[in-house]
C-alpha cells in the first residue's frame, strides 16, 4: 500500500504569501491548472480512495485531481491545516514586521515557539497520525490511496516517519500541488513537483 500524500494546489492566498492555517480560501486560477496537471500525473495510478481535508482548497484539488477516476472525496476534519491562531490571514511581510523575531523563531523550531493562538504542534500530530492510521485501517488491501491535505499535516506526517523532531517541520519543504509517496513505514520520495514544469 502506497499513501499519495498531496498538497493542495495554490490558493489566492498563497499567491499573496498570507497564512491560511484554518481559514477557507479557494483555488486561484493558477491552483486549478496544478490541479490538473496532479491528474494527468495520477492518470493510470491504482487509486483505491480519495482522501481530503475539508478545507476548500483541498477538496477542490482532490476532486480535479481523481475526477478520471470516478472516485468520492472523503473528507477527513483530522487532515484540516494546522491553525495559526491570529497569524491567519495576515501576510508573511506583516507578521514580520509586527514581530520578526517571533516569526523566525517559528520557522528555527515551531514546536518550542508556537504562533500566538496557534494550534499545539503535539495536537495536531495526534489528529493527523489518527486519520492516517483510520485511513490505512480502512484499506489493507488497497494499492494506492489518495489523501490531499496542507503542507503542515504533510510535513509533521513525514517528521513521523522519519523518527524527527516537530521542530524540524519547516526544514522539509511540501510545495503547492506536489506529491509525498509513503508505503508505512517508510518515505519514498518527498516534494515531487515535476508535474508543473511549464
Amino acid at each position: 500500500m502506497r499513501l499519495l500524500l498531496v498538497r493542495h494546489a495554490q490558493s489566492a492566498w498563497n499567491a499573496g504569501r498570507r497564512f491560511q492555517g484554518r481559514a477557507d480560501p479557494e483555488l486561484s486560477e493558477h491552483g486549478r491548472a496544478q490541479a490538473e496537471a496532479l491528474q494527468r500525473l495520477l492518470r493510470g495510478r491504482r487509486l483505491t480512495a480519495v482522501y481530503s481535508s475539508p478545507l476548500r482548497r483541498a477538496r477542490e484539488t482532490a476532486a480535479i485531481a481523481a475526477r478520471e477516476h470516478g472516485l468520492p472525496v472523503n473528507v477527513l476534519p483530522e487532515l484540516s491545516e494546522l491553525g495559526l491562531g491570529r497569524w491567519e490571514g495576515v501576510s508573511v511581510d506583516e507578521v514580520i514586521a509586527e514581530d520578526g523575531e517571533r516569526y523566525h523563531r517559528w520557522l528555527r523550531a515551531p514546536l518550542d515557539c508556537p504562533p500566538p493562538d496557534g494550534e499545539p504542534l503535539p495536537a495536531v500530530s495526534d489528529r493527523v497520525l489518527s486519520a492516517m492510521d483510520q485511513i490505512i485501517s480502512a484499506h489493507p488491501d488497497g494499492d494506492e490511496l489518495l489523501v490531499v491535505g496542507h503542507g503542515g499535516i504533510i510535513g509533521l506526517y513525514c517528521c513521523h516517519i522519519l523518527g524527527l523532531s516537530l521542530n524540524a517541520l519547516w526544514r522539509l519543504r511540501i510545495d503547492n500541488a506536489s506529491l509525498t509517496v509513503v508505503a508505512p513505514p517508510r518515505l519514498l520520495s518527498l516534494n515531487e513537483t515535476a508535474h508543473l514544469k511549464g
